[in-house]
């Protein structure tokens, strides 16, 4: 159970490093769009291309951080009652979703993408527009990465599920308080 543990650690330890990695794309991305919007309205100048690092940036922030937002809790959640319940039954609730729904969509993601992304890398695809960026082949890519961090906070969803159906999680949370 102690490997369950470290594991969980491990993998959400990446995936929040990957999160704040990218976290800095939302005030370049703000930054590029200011840009843009004076460049367009003050000098009426357009750049394609500077446009399109808007798009690209705005799809790698959401997809590359969809694992940590994971980690964080931070996705939303319908429902009534897992809000009050108890933290066995949230366990349960996150194990099974994360078994039955979630890292099967993950998968089905890998599996339908892995084509469209290939196919982008055989003929390196660029911009349809002739002042664009010449990288779409990488923007889809980020469709594989997308699904691949999110199937590894999902494998993290499950340890800790199962560490707390166990009933080990305290024992594991206490050890790792910083002792004063």
């Amino acid at each position: 159970m102690f490997f369950l543990h470290r594991l969980s650690r491990a993998l959400d330890a990446f995936n929040t490093a990957i999160g704040h990695a990218v976290a800095g794309l939302a005030v370049l991305m703000v930054l590029v769009q200011f840009a843009v919007v004076v460049l367009r309205y003050v000098y009426g100048l357009g750049f394609v291309w500077l446009q399109e690092s808007v798009l690209y940036m705005h799809a790698m922030l959401f997809m590359v951080a969809a694992g940590y937002t994971l980690v964080e809790d931070g996705h939303v959640r319908v429902d009534i009652f897992y809000r009050e319940a108890p933290a066995r039954k949230k366990a349960l609730v996150n194990l099974l979703g994360s078994l039955f729904f979630l890292i099967p969509f993950c998968i089905l993601v890998l599996y339908v993408s892995w084509p469209y992304v290939a196919n982008a890398w055989a003929v390196h695809e660029g911009s349809k527009e002739t002042s664009g960026l010449p990288f779409l082949y990488l923007l889809k890519s980020v469709i594989l990465v997308f699904a691949g961090l999110l199937m590894v906070q999902a494998v993290s969803v499950v340890a800790r599920s199962i560490l707390c159906l166990a009933g080990l999680d305290d024992a594991f949370e206490s050890a790792r308080e910083p002792r004063s």
